[in-house]
């Protein structure tokens, strides 16, 4: 070889000045980079055929590949690090990431059949809406993992009327059930994890009683639906103070039906007006709704709103019209026993007038 000609690395072939380019250390001809060589997509250097790395959309050396990009733990695609979703310390790509969070984080209108728990006849099913802290996949799987330790207790649903949250959702259970599970240990977690739920303007607690608790058949269960709705409106103001909530956000979330003389008129006028936003919905065919309370991440007052809903229910189905008519609140007050349920009516100023010390409402 003549001293000084330089020669490509790849073909041998001697090489015209500035007829030549480098790949990593070697000098190589124009026709061997055209037919040999590609660019990196990532960092524009030419990189023989033979060291690609990427796939069939993506050229890249070996350092950009190491550095920037990696691989769907799920189906293997290559994923710009800037695109990547992680999960339990695995990474995913989008498509990948949305079907993960699907698993645990549902559609607002799933709906999955009912798994009753607990033994009687009366059941709550939960829906508690939670705030601030996102609609994050991994957040709903640590509270899935508390709820669910033991069997399918809970689910978790996406709801629009949250600014950046989800709703955690219990399939029936009795009173007894609800205040054996682990509840507390559920609210400390979303609490830990950053979310709130009374300190929102968007969070709801909604409450669902199955209609065949409240008769055997459908003109009983009637029955005490309009002396429930009857109980609601005569003690409006005291629901109101109970509920948490404001009036502006009463009138938009859960509406009264408005007083009438006798229970009958106001389920008749509710089955005129018949709307789910509504302080109790009748939309359902096999549940009615309380929707008046506020959210709560605070262990007594969820506990106590269960059994302001079962007390309720229990004089709205033993009483008859006119014993409902008479009712007061202070009646109605002295015959509760469940400790629970009287801290929080002391808390709310309406059991006794004394002071109370209560704990921040989260």
């Amino acid at each position: 070889m003549e001293e000084n000609k330089l020669y490509c690395s790849h073909c041998g072939a001697p090489i015209d000045t500035d007829d030549y380019s480098i790949v990593g250390e070697d000098i190589v001809c124009t026709d061997c980079v055209e037919q040999y060589c590609s660019t990196c997509d990532e960092c524009g250097a030419l990189i023989y055929d033979d060291d690609i790395y990427g796939d069939d959309y993506h050229t890249l050396c070996q350092h950009c590949y190491e550095e920037h990009y990696t691989r769907c733990t799920n189906c293997d695609c290559l994923v710009h690090m800037n695109d990547v979703y992680s999960h339990n310390d695995n990474y995913y790509c989008e498509s990948c990431f949305e079907e993960l969070a699907d698993t645990y984080i549902h559609d607002y209108g799933y709906k999955p059949d009912p798994i009753f728990y607990g033994n009687g006849n009366r059941y709550f099913g939960v829906e508690l809406e939670i705030d601030v802290a996102g609609k994050d996949s991994d957040y709903a799987e640590r509270i899935l993992n508390i709820g669910n330790d033991s069997d399918d207790c809970i689910y978790i649903k996406s709801d629009g009327s949250l600014n950046d949250g989800m709703e955690i959702v219990t399939h029936p259970m009795t009173l007894d059930y609800h205040k054996e599970y682990c509840w507390e240990d559920i609210l400390r977690k979303c609490i830990h994890l950053g979310y709130r739920s009374h300190q929102t303007s968007t969070c709801g607690l909604h409450v669902h009683v199955n209609r065949k608790s409240l008769g055997e058949t459908r003109e009983r269960q009637e029955e005490t639906i309009s002396r429930i709705l009857y109980f609601v409106e005569q003690h409006w103001n005291e629901m109101l103070r109970f509920s948490r909530r404001s009036e502006v956000a009463m009138n938009r979330w859960a509406a009264r039906y408005g007083y009438e003389s006798t229970p009958k008129k106001i389920l008749d006028k509710a089955k005129e007006s018949y709307g789910r936003y509504s302080a109790v919905n009748l939309c359902n065919h096999a549940t009615i709704e309380f929707r008046m309370f506020r959210g709560t991440l605070k262990y007594n007052t969820l506990i106590a709103t269960l059994q302001m809903v079962n007390r309720i229910c229990d004089v709205a189905f033993a009483l008859s019209d006119e014993e409902m008519q008479g009712l007061s609140w202070s009646a109605f007050v002295t015959t509760i026993n469940e400790p629970e349920l009287i801290q929080y009516l002391k808390e709310r100023r309406l059991y006794v007038n004394e002071e109370i010390t209560a704990e921040e409402e989260m």
